[in-house]
């Protein structure tokens, strides 16, 4: 986890999060920990709250008839628990998201399961419109209890040159 801490004062340290884009380095994986347990109660709440009643996500006697025999994590919910994960090591120091790519869902999540991810980093470059920024291409897969890929995404991600975050002014 990228999350430090730099020294503010005499014995006084303020919490640093994220990476400035000098510390990124193609190939490196970074592994999101802790994992994230997804309830049933999660999964209704965010079907209803994104307006998606789908049955598969809030039915149980309906997602019993179908070929899972229970209900579907809604995936809208899947892909922002594991992006929530990367947070910390890919985007903590970012004034903005680029987009998502090549989104895959490879394999069911349902209630009860916990998810663990990774992120490699995949090419690192100066904005040419922002030169206090680079954007980073990052390759993320999560993962089940059982080491089960779930999911993967390809993002790119506008990130801060050391010295130039609003945390360093």
């Amino acid at each position: 986890m990228s999350l430090s801490a730099i020294k503010v004062g005499e014995q006084r340290y303020r919490a640093s999060y994220g990476r400035y884009l000098e510390d990124f380095i193609v190939g490196d994986i970074y592994e999101h920990r802790p994992g994230r347990t997804i309830t049933d109660a999660d999964n209704i709440q965010f079907s209803l709250m994104t307006m998606n009643a789908h049955p598969m996500h809030c039915d149980a006697q309906y997602a019993a008839k179908s070929e899972f025999g229970r209900l579907l994590v809604n995936s809208g919910l899947t892909l922002a628990i594991v992006l929530g994960m990367t947070v910390n090591d890919v985007s903590g120091k970012s004034p903005a998201n680029l987009g998502w790519t090549d989104i895959k869902l490879t394999h069911p999540v349902f209630g009860g399961d916990t998810l663990t991810a990774e992120t490699e980093v995949l090419a690192i470059r100066d904005s040419k419109s922002r030169p206090t920024q680079g954007i980073v291409t990052t390759r993320t897969r999560a993962f089940n209890q059982d080491a089960k890929q779930i999911m993967e995404f390809t993002r790119n991600s506008l990130v801060y040159k050391r010295g130039q975050s609003p945390d360093d002014q």
